[in-house]
């Protein structure tokens, strides 16, 4: 008989599966920050976000990119006697079988890799995240872009950012946009209605709601975790750190204020109103407003 349990192709699995999602997701989160957004009644509006933005995933995926070059080696499973759980040598049939199965999971497994790849390369606009010079590429291109005053990679998906931009709002808003990028969750979006108000919603700087460490990022963490259990034969406690939510998010006007969820409402400040969230793990429902604009 041979054994069925193999907790390093368990481990393997689940990490694969959870890097499938993430890839899917595309997620970004903030981690220590400090974001500001002003809206003037006629329209004009300033925002800015300073400090911490993660890519979850990109640093694994490009762990991937470099452990996918060392050759895989079989390695056999234990065959253990049918009458208790003792270990004995296994047939040349049973090993035979075993290299078998795992050249076919090594072929699904090449498929796989092949079709994660060319969709990591589509959901990164067209960079390999599997490359390690992939992340600093990532900087570069923000950096062309509008608003993005400095982008700095610090390492392990961490980017250091300064944004600040202006405008008038004619029209909707969403913070970050990244050029090439089809699917980044949004920190900030800024909605204008038709009967001339703003609806603002920040899913970013909230426990779940789009951003922060949310599901995604939980499943991240369990994959890391795996990942070294799996290599060094431990329970993964060692696993790298991830995101922190801890900022502040401080909106301005002077524009009517119709509805919030702040615990204290708007308060006097010298250009208008203040609204001002502390954000942490601990926050549960995301910063959202409504204010009228002039006519």
């Amino acid at each position: 008989m041979t054994a069925q349990f193999n907790p390093r192709r368990m481990m393997a699995a689940a990490l694969a599966a959870g890097l499938s999602v993430l890839l899917a997701a595309c997620l970004i989160s903030p981690g220590k920050f400090a974001s500001t957004l002003d809206i003037r009644k006629d329209g004009r509006f300033t925002y800015t976000y300073t400090g911490e933005i993660y890519m979850l995933g990109m640093s694994k995926l490009a762990e991937m990119g470099k452990n996918a070059k060392d050759a895989p080696v079989f390695e056999p499973m234990t065959c253990y006697k049918d009458d208790s759980m003792d270990e004995r040598p296994c047939t040349k049939d049973e090993l035979a079988q075993q290299k078998s199965d795992w050249e076919a999971e090594q072929q699904a497994k090449a498929d796989k890799d092949k079709r994660d790849g060319e969709m990591a390369k589509a959901m990164f606009g067209g960079l390999d995240p599997t490359d390690p010079k992939a992340a600093e590429e990532f900087a570069a291109r923000l950096r062309r872009q509008a608003g993005w005053k400095s982008v700095i990679y610090k390492g392990d998906g961490l980017y250091q950012v300064d944004f600040a931009i202006r405008g008038t709002l004619d029209h909707d808003f969403v913070y970050p946009t990244m050029e090439r990028f089809p699917m980044a969750n949004a920190f900030v979006t800024l909605v204008r209605r038709a009967d001339g108000s703003i609806r603002l919603d920040a899913p970013g700087f909230a426990q779940g709601s789009g951003g922060g460490m949310n599901s995604f990022a939980q499943l991240a963490a369990m994959g890391a975790a795996m990942d070294k259990a799996g290599k060094d034969g431990k329970d993964g406690a060692d696993s790298p750190d991830l995101p922190q939510l801890d900022g502040t998010f401080t909106f301005t006007t002077d524009a009517e204020v119709l509805a919030n969820n702040t615990d204290e409402g708007p308060q006097p400040a010298p250009n208008g109103k203040k609204l001002e969230w502390k954000v942490t793990q601990r926050t549960a429902a995301a910063p959202t407003a409504l204010v009228k604009l002039a006519n």
